[in-house]
């Protein structure tokens, strides 16, 4: 089953303990594994923009993401793991939940594509 582990960091100047060498060793260690289907770190967040359609049709652009939060989406991982448990694991090893981060853990949806 292929699940989404979304890493949302405090915010984005939040020092949580991580270094660049602990992504690099996490991410090897999904490889490793065979879990790992695919991922993004995400450009900063000054490059975010909305886009939001009205009911009759009228588009509106936004510089910056649409909704005031302190989290930040940073990146993300598909991983392919039997199961949920399994999946949480792997976010607990994510550097992304160290120091006030968290990792949001989803389900991929299938519709027989």
């Amino acid at each position: 089953m292929k699940y989404m582990l979304m890493i949302m960091a405090a915010d984005k100047d939040a020092d949580n303990g991580c270094t660049f060498e602990d992504w690099v060793a996490y991410e090897k260690e999904l490889k490793d594994a065979g879990v790992w289907v695919s991922g993004h770190a995400l450009a900063d967040l000054v490059t975010a923009t909305t886009v939001q359609v009205s009911g009759s049709g009228e588009r509106t652009v936004t510089d910056g993401p649409f909704a005031e939060t302190r989290e930040v989406l940073g990146g993300y991982d598909i991983i392919d793991v039997p199961d949920l448990d399994e999946a949480l694991k792997w976010a607990a090893r994510c550097p992304g939940s160290w120091g006030g981060g968290a990792v949001v853990v989803r389900p991929v949806a299938d519709f027989g594509n």
